[in-house]
């Protein structure tokens, strides 16, 4: 999905214009990929602008940040508060959020302690990342010839770029195969997860995911449908998946920022149940939704609300933009 960025960009501390967002082409980042990032989304509720599990995205950035050692100097709740003020400068009501933590521009070399460690973040508005109807009507997908990186290479519980080069290979060779989207396995053959989300599988009213040892990230809309699926009465099973129970499963589906809850129709040709959304998909689908779109209590406290007369963060966001 191509789009045209406008607006402001955050940057250490300073709001820039988007096309004038820029690092130095000697960046560490640019050659050796030592940046970790997040993906978040704003949603247009009929309380305002909310930012789904903001708390969770910033917890999970800056633990990737401590795995790969890039202790950057602004705290989790000033972070927080930049996100939610880059929002505001923008004035939008939905969008897509990007924080990126990097290794900017200082000396080249496999080293990267001694480059500076800065941040921005980006805000557009971005609609429904496998297209409009994927959501209802499912998507085609293939067993990747790829696998994720095996146990002790590449941390997969970090989001980090580099570990995008690989997701990238997934998609890639999707694509170009007439396929959507791919499903990678791990090195020993079990089901891992897709370029860029989670998978589940659903067997005789059964929820299965595969656990973190699987070579995959911890997604944060992962664990919002683990949620889900118990407090709907559904049993939900975290344990290794062989290639072939996609195959036989009665629904599956994906799950993650970018493409939320959306039903996979087939997999390598073979059709999925009766290849149309499942009812157990549906069901966790649509209270999902009701919650991200602010159509029920927010009982679980997972929406923040941006505007400063809705927002929990009200008097942080006011002291940040006080500072400017």
């Amino acid at each position: 999905m191509s789009f045209t960025g406008t607006g402001k960009v955050w940057m250490n501390g300073t709001f820039v214009e988007w096309a004038d967002a820029k690092i130095h082409v000697a960046s560490h980042v640019i050659h050796y990929g030592s940046a970790v990032f997040e993906g978040i989304r704003c949603y247009k509720t009929p309380k305002g602008s909310a930012v789904f599990r903001l708390d969770a995205h910033v917890r999970r950035l800056y633990d990737s940040a401590k795995i790969y050692r890039m202790e950057y100097a602004v705290g989790r709740d000033t972070f927080t508060a930049a996100l939610v003020e880059t929002i505001r400068v923008n004035r939008l009501k939905a969008c897509y959020i990007r924080p990126l933590i990097y290794r900017g521009y200082h000396a080249l070399g496999v080293n990267p302690f001694p480059c500076p460690v800065d941040a921005a973040i980006l805000v557009w508005e971005w609609g429904a990342y496998l297209g409009q109807d994927a959501a209802e009507k499912g998507v085609d997908v293939r067993v990747s010839s790829w696998s994720r990186s095996a146990p002790n290479t590449f941390p997969s519980l970090a989001k980090t770029s580099a570990n995008y080069a690989n997701s990238q290979l997934v998609k890639m060779e999707a694509i170009v195969e007439g396929y959507s989207e791919g499903i990678a396995l791990d090195t020993f053959g079990y089901v891992s997860e897709g370029s860029g989300q989670n998978v589940f599988i659903v067997r005789d009213n059964v929820v299965y995911t595969p656990p973190l040892a699987a070579s995959l990230l911890p997604g944060i809309t992962r664990d919002s449908v683990i949620t889900v699926a118990r407090e709907l009465g559904y049993r939900v099973r975290e344990e290794m998946l062989p290639r072939e129970l996609l195959y036989i499963a009665d629904e599956v589906f994906y799950a993650g920022t970018a493409v939320e809850i959306t039903p996979i129709r087939s997999i390598d040709k073979i059709v999925i149940g009766d290849g149309t959304r499942g009812p157990v998909t549906h069901a966790i689908q649509r209270t999902f939704f009701d919650i991200i779109n602010g159509e029920v209590p927010d009982t679980r406290r997972w929406l923040t609300y941006v505007y400063p007369e809705e927002s929990p963060l009200r008097e942080t966001v006011e002291a940040a933009l006080k500072a400017r």
